[in-house]
């Protein structure tokens, strides 16, 4: 059954690619394109594409909740198993109290990433819209689907890798202190004494220089990451929808080429939002790791 729906979803998506794709959506452009604007604030199609799978991961969490039983119901059952999962996941990479204070921030952006390059992959989404006309329009590309893949905007992966980045300084600095922040990326490792200190001294000075260019290059890697991935995906499923072509019977027949690279994407969607997941908690932990004495204190009591 679930091979049948996901091919008819496939067979409808090569479909409603090929109409666009005759009308003159002859590629798939590598920057969200605008759909409408209120004054000076533009709407673009993976705008709207966040905001519809942000609400409908607010109107799971709302009834997965909303009469919360001991026997539970299939959703919050769901719900209570992916939570679970997610928190012991990240509980065996940060740590007892680590994860306590950040797993409202993984955790969320597991879901968000995963969801909106699953919502990406549903027919329609970047095949839907309409056609441009009059002077100035660009006779390759007249067409502008309302939906486009969240995460292949590169606006979107990098609000999530800054975001990131300045909750890991607050929680560093919060877990370390300012002091062992910065102990922590210039001081010398282990003791040394006389001409050795001097020397590892200026050694771990510019290891910690190196240190902090790293950090500063992590968001803009983890955004470059995640947006590739997904763009990349989307291209290759366009381009295979239009090797039978757009006239005749391989119109119709535009929904074969595509499945195996269907199936691909739902599970390269998993592993984007677990990549992406799995490298900021393992950047917090780096910089928090000073002997997990919160975890020994706890256990202690």
């Amino acid at each position: 059954m679930r091979f049948l729906v996901t091919t008819s979803a496939a067979w409808l998506f090569g479909i409603l690619s090929a109409s666009a794709a005759s009308g003159g959506h002859d590629h798939l452009p590598p920057h969200a394109e605008e759909i409408a604007n209120i004054g000076p604030f533009v709407i673009t199609n993976s705008m709207l594409m966040v905001w519809i799978v942000a609400a409908f991961i607010i109107l799971v969490a709302q009834l997965s909740t909303r009469k919360i039983a001991l026997i539970p119901s299939g959703l919050q059952n769901f719900v209570e198993w992916l939570t679970e999962s997610l928190y012991t996941f990240l509980e065996g990479i940060l740590g007892a109290h680590l994860v306590k204070r950040t797993f409202w921030f993984f955790g969320t952006i597991f879901v968000l990433i995963l969801f909106t390059n699953w919502f990406g992959l549903i027919p329609g989404v970047g095949t839907v819209g309409w056609h441009l006309t009059g002077p100035g329009v660009d006779p390759h590309d007249t067409f502008r689907p309302f939906l486009r893949g969240g995460n292949a905007d590169l606006n979107m992966t990098a609000a999530m890798a800054f975001t990131f980045a300045l909750m890991w300084f607050y929680w560093a600095i919060t877990e370390n202190g300012a002091k062992g922040f910065f102990a922590h990326i210039f001081a010398p490792k282990g003791k040394f004494t006389g001409i050795m200190a001097l020397g590892m001294l200026l050694v771990f000075a510019f290891v910690g220089v190196l240190e902090i260019i790293s950090i500063l290059f992590r968001p803009v890697a983890l955004s470059f990451r995640l947006y590739g991935n997904i763009f990349a995906g989307e291209n290759i499923l366009e381009n295979m929808m239009l090797v039978t072509g757009s006239e005749g019977i391989g119109k119709w027949l535009a929904w074969l080429p595509p499945i195996p690279f269907y199936f691909l994407e739902l599970l390269v969607g998993v592993i984007q939002a677990l990549v992406f997941m799995l490298l900021t908690s393992v950047f917090l932990k780096l910089i928090c790791d000073h002997g997990d004495h919160h975890d020994e204190k706890e256990h202690s009591h």
